[in-house]
């Protein structure tokens, strides 16, 4: 009876050692998850104020090179060509600066009244341009978008069609003009008697400094005799878009700040951000 009772003891013994190294494995792993999720967290906020650095350092930019309000804002200027690359440890930051007005301001087609004929054909011609399905200006009166994901409500509009359409479209307020000195030629392509061929000899001819009106540009020898329209033509901006790229060791990061200039005040300000995945092509290792 003694030796069935120490057998048992054993066994109880031996049940609850093992019971306890469960127990301790069990927390050790958990342990362990929890030290690689906040190493996760830190790497993370690092990533993060890695880009608001880089944002910071853009805007400061702007206000030093845009000091004029009323001045012509151009790409041949040194706050769209000084952008730099900001090496790290173990990385690299890289920002980019974007004149928004420089893209078709898709608020001029959402008007509840009739629709300016001459946008509204530079909007057909822009989407015969990247040759997609056309959807009439029509079918965006009305609409209140804060997003142009949004317009995937509008029927004939789908993912790829969107996708196509969106680096060259922009939602502004409806008084922005599409400022000719910054605008490539998939988008001055859109205007009145102006061709692919046409439109990249006037991105090649532009002056560094832009063009200082309208009608210098539509007097332009290039454009003598096409019939350009002055509608919705502009020479200056102040709305902006800020990209920063961050790559750390194996991680990615890219933010997107959207800045724009108070039209009275002449203060910048921060009208959005977006944490965005980074391109494929910036996801491989170089």
């Amino acid at each position: 009876m003694r030796r069935n009772q120490q057998g048992i003891a054993l066994i109880t013994v031996l049940l609850v050692m093992s019971l306890a190294l469960l127990v301790t494995a069990g927390m050790l792993r958990s342990h362990r998850l929890a030290l690689h999720s906040s190493a996760q967290q830190i790497h993370q906020l690092q990533l993060r104020k890695l880009a608001f650095a880089g944002e910071t350092w853009a805007l400061e930019h702007l206000k030093t090179q845009l000091r004029d309000p009323a001045a012509s804002v151009a790409s041949g200027q040194v706050w769209a060509n000084a952008q730099p690359q900001l090496k790290i440890e173990n990385g690299l930051i890289e920002v980019e600066i974007e004149d928004l007005a420089a893209r078709f301001n898709l608020t001029a087609l959402l008007t509840k009244g009739p629709v300016d004929k001459v946008l509204a054909q530079r909007w057909g011609r822009l989407q015969k341009g990247l040759k997609l399905s056309e959807v009439e200006a029509s079918a965006l009166q009305g609409l209140n978008l804060s997003d142009i994901s949004q317009l995937r409500q509008v029927p004939g509009i789908d993912g790829p069609w969107l996708t196509t359409l969106q680096p060259w479209v922009v939602l502004l307020p409806k008084e922005a003009a599409l400022n000719i000195n910054t605008a490539s030629a998939t988008v001055l392509a859109t205007l009145e008697g102006v061709t692919p061929p046409v439109a990249n000899q006037l991105v090649a001819e532009r002056p560094l400094q832009g063009y200082a009106s309208v009608q210098d540009f539509t007097f332009a020898p290039t454009l003598i005799g096409l019939g350009v329209k002055a509608t919705g033509l502009g020479t200056t901006s102040r709305w902006f878009r800020i990209t920063t790229h961050v790559r750390m060791g194996q991680s990615r990061l890219r933010l997107e700040s959207d800045v724009a200039r108070d039209l009275k005040t002449h203060k910048w300000h921060l009208l959005q951000r977006r944490l965005l995945a980074p391109k494929h092509s910036e996801s491989l290792d170089e």
